[in-house]
């Protein structure tokens, strides 16, 4: 008997569907087929592979699973959609549910009474199976039902990641504006770093923060499964309950851990806020990466490369503060708002580069699109990524030792 197929959809930052496609197949296997779509990936899985999906995916925001699909005009239709989803089968009277809607180019006036003719749904169909309804818990629901509405199609989901999956559940200490541990790893994996001597080599950020870039960056040195330290919505929810589905989810937490080994390449990190360096010190504690991190405070046009192994590449990944998304402390600050200097600071760091990081090859995610030239180097690689609202792009630079052109 073959286990139940779900429709799965994995939501994702804008730029990073076939990437998330790419890290799905390496979780499912290669037979793993499924289409992209604008801002996630939809594919079909069993309950195993929601599971593994959930523990082993670093792009993913969510893992979502279609519970129905179909026309609308207004808000009577979504009651109806909704009424036809066998709600019990996903929770019981007792146990508690939010809706959240998402919209684009919807007709509908108000999106909170749309979510609300889903919930009299819910609650009717529950009513009329078991005699109770459940509660609404708009904090901490057991069940988040998202609602997504375009022009003319409704299409319900039911949530088994429960918080969303950038939450890896080491997070305490963040300083302004942290960098999304997703955003993070979808820069690494838009640069090949593998976490491995022969795709990326060794690392360093040297823009750290809280440290959201070298700590993704260690885990994937030590093989450590980014939902290992996390609870998830799917194992208090119905369709994984049974004794099967739980074995399942005991062996691939076990294969998880028996997975983690010593870091393959170094990684390093800097800031030039010492209180930015405790944080992401902390941070690799409870991520169980402190081992894996050499941490250190620091000017980015200061510091001088790390002394790396023989024969070892290194790689520069960063995403150094900007004005539409923070301001800084240090030289950094200075050059971004302080005393205008924003046409200075990155002239600075690359002729720091130059004279420090040759053979070195550098990924700098930035919302100028004329980054390039004000640094006076010439890009290899540009690839387009949203950090929330904010459009930018991840620019490759292959640093060549040597003096800067006289302008």
């Amino acid at each position: 008997m073959h286990a139940p197929l779900f429709d799965l959809f994995l939501p994702c930052a804008g730029g990073v569907e076939a990437l998330l496609a790419d890290e799905a197949m390496a979780i499912l296997g290669p037979g793993t087929s499924g289409t992209l779509e604008r801002g996630g990936i939809a594919l079909r899985g069993d309950a195993r592979a929601v599971m593994a999906l959930n523990l082993e995916s670093r792009l993913a925001q969510r893992v979502l699973v279609r519970v129905a699909h179909g026309r609308y005009r207004g808000e009577d239709d979504l009651y109806a959609l909704a009424r036809q989803v066998p709600w019990q089968a996903w929770i019981s009277p007792r146990d508690t549910f939010k809706v959240d809607v998402t919209a684009q180019r919807s007709p509908l006036r108000s999106l909170n009474f749309a979510a609300l003719r889903i919930k009299d749904a819910l609650c009717d169909v529950m009513r009329e199976e078991a005699g109770e309804r459940p509660d609404v818990d708009t904090r901490h629901p057991l069940l988040r039902v998202m609602l997504h509405l375009t022009e003319d199609h409704a299409t319900l989901y039911a949530d088994t990641s429960g918080e969303p999956l950038f939450k890896r559940g080491w997070r305490e200490d963040k300083g302004e504006a942290p960098l999304k541990e997703t955003l993070a790893a979808a820069m690494l994996a838009a640069a090949g770093w593998k976490g491995r001597p022969d795709q990326g080599g060794a690392l360093l950020d040297p823009c750290c923060g809280s440290g959201t870039i070298a700590i993704e960056a260690a885990q994937i040195a030590c093989g450590i499964a980014p939902g290992l330290r996390r609870a998830f919505a799917f194992e208090r929810l119905a369709p994984f309950a049974g004794p099967q589905v739980r074995a399942q989810w005991a062996e691939l937490k076990r294969q998880a851990r028996e997975r983690v080994h010593a870091p393959a390449v170094p990684v390093y990190a800097s800031d030039v806020a010492f209180r930015m360096v405790d944080f992401a010190r902390r941070n690799a504690e409870r991520a169980g990466v402190a081992h894996a991190i050499e941490l250190h405070g620091g000017d980015v046009l200061q510091r001088p490369a790390p002394a790396l192994p023989p024969g070892l590449h290194g790689t520069l990944v960063m995403n150094p503060p900007y004005g539409e998304r923070i301001a800084v402390r240090g030289s950094v600050a200075r050059s971004v708002d302080e005393t205008g200097m924003a046409d200075d600071f990155f002239p600075r760091l690359a002729a720091h580069w130059k004279r420090h990081f040759g053979g070195w090859t550098a990924w700098v995610l930035s919302p100028d699109m004329k980054l390039p030239s004000r640094m006076r180097l010439k890009e290899s690689r540009r690839v387009p990524l949203w950090n929330g609202p904010i459009e930018c792009r991840l620019f490759r630079f292959d640093i060549v030792a040597g003096r800067m052109r006289d302008d």
